[in-house]
């Protein structure tokens, strides 16, 4: 994320996404009522200008859009922000209409609001301070492997297989499928690698498996070799070794600038406290009300769609809580229903908190 420009004051700051991680961002930060200045195309009928029935041309044109909707588009990589015109040029006009902006990767635009939350801000800056291209995992053994993209919206499955080997008493055969095996796990996770600009990869899963396959890539293919970072053991392969990678943590430190980590890691610790029956932790947004007011919120979860996804007064209920959850020093984390941690918080009614302090 570029920032052009911030100047809070006045409600307003500049941006350009520079990746599919910056739209989801964005996706996060632009609420209804916001208004939303960016270049865009405009059907004008000829006919207001030149008195000329059924006619038209699309034109490019500088508007600015109060949102109602705002939908992120991963398949097509842009956001879409749909609402009533409340800026546009005089010879233009259409203020009162709906239009629908189409922000894409490397186009500028301003948001406006009446009010800049911290988190809100936060979320942005530390976007503009990651450069990194999104990790990739690859979790094998010897049935299955599941190679996905670690983006910070979530995780992107990008090809998975299962296999049968023969035993090890037929070692000629074995080999022979292993081999295979391997390769088409090479060939996939090369081209998912190039696809995305040649990220950092990690390698995981049980036993030894994991270890022959980095042997096997550095035998064979010594550019994507050099792009591991990392092997990592984890209990399973598949889809289901990456959810358990982040849950464990193991991922920590290669996935540093990744935020579905510090999400997996925040989540996992108000189930852990759940589980174990501590009073510093609370969930559901009336317990978490009432430990606001006492001062003992340390980090406030809050899944993105239970913000997004809710009535306009019980938002007003929400921002307020997080107002009051700020002046008091605490943290506020806006969790992604994108991946399995987020699904987690949803069901414990969206809202959660790990407190400084018991509360009875």
């Amino acid at each position: 994320m570029k920032i052009l420009e911030m100047k809070l004051k006045k409600g307003f700051v500049k941006v350009v996404p520079q990746n599919l991680d910056d739209l989801w961002h964005l996706y996060n930060v632009i609420y209804p009522k916001d208004t939303v200045y960016a270049k865009t195309t405009r059907v004008i009928k000829i006919e207001e200008l030149y008195a000329r029935p059924k006619q038209g041309k699309r034109v490019s044109v500088y508007l600015g859009v109060q949102a109602e909707k705002v939908l992120w588009d991963r398949n097509l990589n842009r956001l879409r922000v749909h609402g009533t015109i409340v800026d546009a040029p005089e010879d233009i006009g259409g203020k009162g209409t709906h239009h629908t902006l189409n922000i894409v990767v490397g186009q500028a635009l301003t948001i406006l609001k009446s009010e800049w939350h911290k988190h809100q801000v936060d979320r942005l800056e530390k976007a503009s301070r990651v450069e990194a291209a999104p990790v990739m995992v690859i979790a094998i053994d010897d049935e299955e492997y599941c190679i996905a993209a670690l983006r910070q919206y979530g995780v992107e499955v990008k090809g998975e297989e299962r296999t049968r080997l023969p035993g090890k008493l037929e070692a000629e055969k074995r080999d022979a499928a292993l081999k295979a095996f391997f390769k088409s796990a090479l060939q996939l996770l090369r081209e998912a690698w190039a696809s995305l600009n040649n990220p950092f990869i990690v390698v995981i899963g049980p036993g030894f498996m994991k270890n022959d396959f980095v042997k096997y890539i550095k035998n064979e293919a010594q550019d994507v070799a050099q792009a591991i970072v990392d092997v990592k053991s984890v209990n399973s392969a598949g889809l289901a070794g990456i959810h358990e990678a982040l849950r464990s943590g193991v991922l920590t430190k290669t996935l540093r600038s990744v935020r579905i980590a510090e999400e997996t890691k925040f989540v996992e610790e108000v189930l852990t406290r759940l589980g174990r029956g501590t009073t510093d932790v609370t969930y559901g947004q009336g317990e978490v009300a009432r430990a606001t007011e006492y001062g003992a919120v340390e980090k406030l979860l809050l899944a993105d769609s239970t913000l997004r996804e809710t009535s306009d007064e019980n938002r007003a209920a929400l921002e307020e809580m997080m107002r009051s959850v700020e002046a008091k020093g605490g943290q506020i984390v806006v969790v992604s229903t994108e991946h399995e941690a987020g699904a987690k918080l949803l069901g414990l009614g969206g809202v959660a908190a790990l407190l400084r302090f018991p509360i009875g």
